[in-house]
C-alpha cells in the first residue's frame, strides 16, 4: 500500500514539474515578447527625438539639457552654483537670417513653398482607427485593426501596445466602446448622432 501511494505521490510531482515548467516557458515567451515590443517602441521614440532635433523651434527641456547646463556652470573650485532663474522667451522672436531682397525693387522674397518643402500633416493614429471601426458594425480585435492598418496604410507601423493605448484612449474619450468575450477585448465604434 505505502508503494502505491509513493507512485501516486510521486507522479502528481512528476505532472506538477512539467506544468510548472511549460508555464515557465510561457512566462519567458511572453517576456521575450515584450522585450522586442519595448525595444521597437524606443526605436520609435529615438527617431522622434532626433526629427524633433532636426526641427529649429522651441523644445522642451529633457533631464539630459538640464545636467548639460549644470556641468557647464560649475566654478572652477567644484562648487556647483545656485540654481539659475528659470529662463523666459523673449516677446519678439529673434531672426537670424533675414530674407534676401530682390535688387529691382528692395523688397523681402519669401520663398516658394515646394513639394520637397510643403508639410502635410498625416492623420492622427486615432483617426485612423476610428476610420477603420465605422466600416464594421461589429466588434473587432485591436489586433484585426492593427493588421488592417498596416494593410491599407504601410507607412505607419505602430507595435500592437501603441494600437491597443490609442484604443484605451479612445474609449475613455467616449468614441469607440470596448466589449469582453472571456479573455478577448473588442471595440466599436460609438454611433454619433447628427442634429
Amino acid at each position: 500500500m505505502a508503494s502505491q501511494s509513493t507512485e501516486t505521490l510521486r507522479s502528481r510531482y512528476v505532472e506538477q514539474a512539467a506544468s510548472d515548467l511549460a508555464e515557465n516557458r510561457r512566462r519567458q515567451q511572453e517576456l521575450t515578447d515584450s522585450i522586442a515590443q519595448l525595444k521597437q517602441e524606443e526605436a520609435l521614440l529615438t527617431d522622434i527625438l532626433s526629427l524633433t532635433e532636426r526641427f529649429p523651434g522651441p523644445r522642451p527641456a529633457t533631464a539630459s539639457d538640464a545636467g548639460s547646463d549644470a556641468g557647464a556652470d560649475a566654478g572652477a573650485d567644484g562648487e556647483t552654483p545656485a540654481p539659475a532663474a528659470p529662463r523666459t522667451r523673449p516677446k519678439t522672436p529673434a531672426r537670424t537670417k533675414a530674407a534676401p531682397s530682390s535688387p529691382a525693387t528692395g523688397r523681402k522674397r519669401r520663398g516658394k513653398k515646394t513639394a520637397a518643402t510643403a508639410h502635410t500633416p498625416r492623420p492622427l493614429l486615432g483617426e485612423l482607427l476610428t476610420g477603420l471601426l465605422a466600416q464594421y458594425e461589429e466588434p473587432r480585435l485591436a489586433k484585426e485593426l492593427r493588421a488592417e492598418l498596416l494593410e491599407k496604410h504601410p507607412d505607419r507601423t505602430p507595435t500592437p501596445q501603441v494600437v491597443r493605448n490609442t484604443l484605451e484612449s479612445l474609449v475613455a474619450k467616449g468614441r469607440i466602446q470596448r466589449h469582453k468575450q472571456q479573455r478577448s477585448v473588442m471595440y466599436t465604434l460609438i454611433a454619433q448622432e447628427t442634429a
